[in-house]
């Protein structure tokens, strides 16, 4: 026989077996006991506070509580699928602790307010290690760059060469990545951190509790002023999933350039032994399979997003079972991101090296300078679209007979243009090319090593 649910004396029989199951969320919601425990404990003190109960019965409330977060982490408390859910399990607990005293917790709240609590609880601190290892992720970038202000990598545009730039001005583009979704996830956090706790279902409660005491004890900077919104809001849990779809879109896009970097056609980088996989079958191999995987995790957590929207876009006020589905996209979109931004984060820090020589190498192979030579020209008083045409025709011809720029004469030169002079090679060479981009957020060595001291007073504040 099935132990007897809380709401049962309203029904005449048992549900059905499978029912149970398919409505339980114990096996995932689990997840939620430490902040329901915690929000629960607030509760009990507000309850005693206002006089609901007495404080020795708030004093037995909190005591069982915390003797059910002890036997949690010592693995003694470990509900089944009969609990239906992590607040039943704690509420069912608790009477067996305390007797009827445990009963009396749920005075003035129903789950619908409580779970919304522990969702906000549980959000709130994993944006907070999330924000944290954003940091590390971009102190692990801010390295390499540090290191390579002067070494020259190709700029791509339509992945097709473009501008030589400063290799530490590619890496500190990826830092901004990471220092706009810092900040975007500390704006959500403050749109979580509002306490739902007393909504009660739907319309309040006819105790006279104190909202904003429990949301002081919870630490929460304010408290919904509608129940109705306070219960069926889940415009945060939206804005996270943004962000972290946000996030996975960057991972994703320095994953997919270390995975091009570290091939055989470019040879930029060389995975170390720590952070990449031989294959069954080709000895010869080295694979980049972290990036690869964040690159393909970026789009589960994608999927949670539109889960979400898709969730939520026609519930009617105010509550809904549908609502149980948030949890478990939720918890896998922060699962995931947690777990791809450590690993990106280990794979810069110790899964690269960056080829130098190889480097080098490349920036001398291809017109890359042809900009330069228009802006050599217009610097001389040459119409910008005649100096770009001018530059145009002896790319062709310098293609057409297996030549670069840089193998051009003086003569050649000037017969092009009266303009050029000796400095014209000076002015191609690769250092120069880059070392002279130095308007503000540029790639000119002096203001990457400006930008680079910026954003190391952010990141290390």
């Amino acid at each position: 026989m099935s132990e007897k649910k809380t709401w049962s004396d309203r029904f005449e029989s048992a549900l059905h077996p499978f029912i149970v199951e398919f409505n339980a969320s114990i096996t995932f919601d689990i997840e939620l006991l430490e902040y329901d425990l915690t929000g629960s404990i607030a509760h009990a003190k507000m309850l005693s506070h206002c006089q609901i109960i007495s404080p020795a019965e708030a004093e037995q409330l909190v005591a069982g509580l915390e003797q059910i977060r002890q036997e949690y982490h010592q693995g003694q408390f470990n509900p089944g699928i009969d609990a239906e859910d992590v607040h039943f399990a704690v509420e069912r607990r608790l009477t067996e602790i305390t007797g009827d005293v445990g009963k009396k917790l749920h005075t003035a709240r129903s789950r619908n307010d409580q779970v919304g609590t522990d969702i906000r609880l549980y959000l709130r601190d994993q944006i907070t290690q999330i924000r944290t290892q954003l940091r590390e992720f971009q102190k692990a970038l801010l390295t390499h760059a540090e290191n390579h202000i002067e070494t020259i990598i190709p700029g791509y545009t339509h992945l097709q060469r473009a501008q030589p730039v400063s290799l530490a001005h590619h890496l500190l583009a990826y830092v901004q990545m990471a220092q706009r979704d810092w900040e975007r996830l500390g704006e959500i956090s403050k749109r979580t951190n509002i306490s739902p706790l007393g909504a009660g279902a739907l319309a309040g409660t006819t105790f006279p509790i104190d909202r904003h005491y429990t949301a002081s004890l919870l630490e929460f900077e304010g408290v919904y002023s509608n129940s109705l919104d306070a219960v069926s809001d889940r415009d945060f849990a939206i804005e996270f999933l943004c962000a972290a779809s946000l996030i996975m879109v960057h991972l994703s896009r320095l994953s997919e350039e270390m995975i091009l970097w570290a091939s055989q056609e470019f040879r930029f980088i060389t995975l170390t032994d720590s952070c990449a996989t031989g294959s069954s079958i080709m000895p010869q191999k080295k694979n980049p399979d972290v990036p690869e995987l964040v690159r393909g995790k970026s789009g589960r957590v994608f999927g949670h997003l539109q889960a979400m929207l898709v969730l939520m876009k026609g519930l009617p006020l105010a509550y809904n079972k549908d609502l149980q589905e948030d949890k478990e996209a939720l918890f896998d979109a922060v699962k995931t991101t947690k777990a791809c931004l450590m690993a990106m984060t280990v794979l810069i820090a110790e899964g690269i090296t960056f080829e130098v020589e190889r480097l080098a190498t490349t920036i001398t192979e291809d017109f890359s300078n042809a900009t330069d030579v228009a802006d050599y020209l217009a610097a001389r008083g040459v119409p910008f679209r005649e100096a770009y045409n001018i530059v145009g025709k002896v790319v062709k011809t310098s293609l057409a007979e297996g030549k670069l720029l840089k193998d051009l004469s003086l003569e050649q030169w000037q017969e092009l243009h009266p303009a050029f002079a000796e400095d014209i090679f000076a002015a191609i060479a690769p250092q120069q090319v880059v070392s002279a981009r130095n308007s503000y957020g540029g790639t000119g060595f002096a203001r990457v090593r400006e930008s680079l001291n910026l954003v190391k007073a952010q990141v290390y504040s």
